[in-house]
């Protein structure tokens, strides 16, 4: 039986929503198996766009686990940097075109190009555990919604694990390339997908600076 009081709950919870942060770096130890479970069972529990996936035969929201260097992750890595060296050679094109694309999306593109020279994505085999999230597609295409719904479910188990998480933008792009997809046992256009990095932290980071509720905040009559 729980006996935290209203109070003790919500002090709990204000400490994990302010001490989320996105790490970048991660110690070579191995969190548990048993830490990866209670993330993905937490994604479990967070919303979704059930009036746009329908009735189905099977659940609409699917986690991959990637171990890093392992044979699958290994087997992932160039499809992932082709999807990186497609995306800067399309946004450059559309650069040629766009001047205020030019301005927009310049640092976008130099990150692009680095991942490239370097041969990896940040997170994505950087950290001890990698989780792919899949979403059934439906109408609307709401899936990118509820992915987001649900790694920020996952993010918070994390912080409150005491483990970093970083999210693998990238993988939003994979749902249509037919080799990530065989890898993960999924057919290609079926799913929206999304990643995560989990492990502990190199080094802790600050508490995140925010604007108080009164600076963003207007009220309507």
């Amino acid at each position: 039986m729980n006996t935290l009081s209203p109070e003790q709950k919500n002090v709990i919870l204000d400490e994990i929503l302010a001490s989320r942060r996105s790490h970048r770096a991660f110690r070579e130890e191995e969190p548990p198996e048993a830490d990866i479970h209670n993330i993905i069972h937490a994604g479990l529990l967070a919303p979704y766009a059930a009036a746009a996936v329908g009735s189905s035969h099977d659940y609409f929201r699917r986690f991959f686990v990637m171990k890093k260097e392992s044979l699958t992750m290994k087997a992932a890595v160039p499809f992932i940097l082709a999807e990186v060296d497609a995306t800067a050679v399309n946004i450059r094109h559309a650069m040629e075109q766009d001047t205020h694309l030019r301005e927009q999306a310049a640092g976008f593109v130099e990150r692009l190009e680095m991942f490239r020279k370097k041969g990896m994505v940040p997170g994505f085999g950087t950290a001890p555990w990698f989780v792919v999230i899949a979403e059934r597609r439906g109408f609307p295409p709401v899936e990118q919604q509820s992915l987001a719904h649900c790694l920020e479910n996952m993010w918070l188990k994390a912080t409150a694990l005491g483990l970093g998480f970083q999210i693998v933008s990238v993988t939003g792009q994979m749902g249509e390339n037919p080799g990530f997809c065989k890898i993960l046992g999924i057919s290609p256009g079926e799913w929206g997908l999304m990643g995560c990095a989990v492990g502990y932290p190199l080094k802790e980071l600050p508490k995140a600076s925010r604007p108080t509720v009164e600076e963003v905040t207007r009220w309507l009559d």
